[in-house]
């Protein structure tokens, strides 16, 4: 039986061998390929690496412009936009009429010249009163204690100057009989010259406060009438108008004539001249006119406003006109003068006076002021400051400034907002 077994073991071993009951299956090798030179890895390594760097640079290129854009935009949004009109041209007319405030020919406030107490006062608001007319009375008794020793003082510098002088006469009649030597006469000499000259310094100073004591009485200094009254009988008075160590006792005005001040536009200067007739009305006197002269001018036009200031003299005998009353005044130079007229939310109104913002070729604010001639409600008649072809910036913010860069919508004319 065993030796079966080891039988049937070598015939399936050879069985095996021999590749069972079917044939071994035939292998196919690969194609063999022709090897790469190296000139042709380089190349396609480097086409890799520039492909590579030209999409890096690429996408540099796309976030700088992005950036940019972005940055442009910001700051474009940034600056503002505006709506701007050109003014309106008027057709010339014959009379300039100018607004203007009444003003007091002379006009001075009257301070004390010494310390005190105030005693009395002899005149009030509205008071008429002539030149030296006293006004009022100041207790002043430092002053009065000061002059009386400074009065003491002075009877003491008599008597020692003399004295100087008898012993300067003494020891020249000595230096005659050489009982003392020149030395001690010139000495004496000097002295007595020293006294005189303290005896003047002393009477200076006694005639320093008499002054002060004249000024005790407050006088008018010209005819006028008293506009304000400061003071009442008790109050302490400091002599000066220094701050708060000097106090106005009264307001004295020269009411007649009266002064206007008014800026002419450039284009009317040539016509105005001294000696001009004019004519001022006020809304309180309707239909009244009151003749008016110009007095001077400044003979000079200012380069900000482009205006001539022109001072007119207003008679007021009657004292029916009071100063700082606005009014206007009429004027005939003719002289025909384009006029141009604004909307009137174009002005701006800060204490450099009315101006309007215009728009420059740069595309930057410039602040210009104005010379404001009739009041249409809706729109302002300007004089001088601007002209027809000029960018206004209509409804500008109050916090606009001189220089400031800003976007303009597209200007329409007539006065109508774009």
């Amino acid at each position: 039986m065993q030796t079966d077994q080891n039988t049937a073991v070598e015939n399936e071993t050879q069985r095996r061998e021999n590749g069972g009951d079917h044939a071994a299956p035939t292998i196919t090798p690969p194609p063999k390929l022709e090897a790469t030179s190296p000139g042709k890895a380089v190349f396609a390594v480097g086409v890799i690496v520039l492909l590579l760097v030209l999409a890096g640079a690429a996408t540099l290129v796309m976030r700088a412009h992005a950036s940019r854009v972005l940055a442009d935009t910001t700051v474009q949004n940034a600056v503002p936009t505006v709506s701007v009109v050109h003014p309106t041209e008027e057709k010339p007319d014959e009379e300039l009429i100018l607004p203007g405030t009444l003003q007091a020919y002379v006009e001075s406030p009257i301070y004390s010249r010494t310390n005190g107490y105030l005693l009395r006062w002899y005149k009030d608001i509205g008071s008429h009163v002539k030149a030296g007319e006293l006004l009022a009375d100041i207790d002043t008794p430092e002053v009065d204690q000061e002059l009386m020793q400074a009065r003491a003082a002075r009877q003491q510098v008599v008597a020692a100057m003399d004295l100087a002088k008898i012993n300067a006469d003494r020891y020249q009649s000595l230096r005659k009989t050489d009982s003392v030597s020149q030395q001690e006469a010139d000495t004496q000499s000097s002295g007595y010259q020293q006294a005189m000259a303290n005896l003047s310094a002393a009477d200076a100073n006694v005639k320093r406060l008499q002054e002060l004591e004249g000024f005790k009485h407050v006088y008018a200094p010209f005819d006028g009438v008293i506009t304000k009254r400061t003071v009442d009988p008790g109050a302490l008075i400091n002599s000066g108008n220094a701050g708060a160590a000097g106090r106005e006792l009264f307001d004295l005005a020269r009411i007649d004539p009266l002064r206007v001040y008014i800026p002419v536009p450039q284009a009317y200067a040539p016509a105005i001249h001294d000696g001009l007739n004019a004519v001022v009305t006020l809304q309180e006197f309707p239909g009244q006119k009151f003749s008016a002269t110009v007095t001077r001018t400044a003979e000079s036009i200012d380069p900000t406003t482009r205006t001539l200031l022109t001072e007119v003299d207003v008679p007021n005998k009657d004292g029916k006109l009071l100063p700082g009353s606005y009014g206007e005044v009429h004027f005939k130079p003719n002289i025909n003068v384009n006029k141009v007229t604004v909307p009137v939310n174009a002005m701006l109104f800060r204490r450099e006076g009315p101006q309007v913002a215009v728009v420059g070729r740069d595309g930057k604010v410039h602040l210009r002021k104005i010379t404001i001639g009739r009041d249409y409600g809706t729109s302002l008649e300007i004089l001088g400051g601007v002209e027809a072809s000029d960018f206004v910036i209509v409804n500008p913010s109050d916090s606009i400034e001189e220089g400031e860069q800003v976007n303009v919508a597209s200007p329409k004319q007539g006065g109508q907002q774009s």
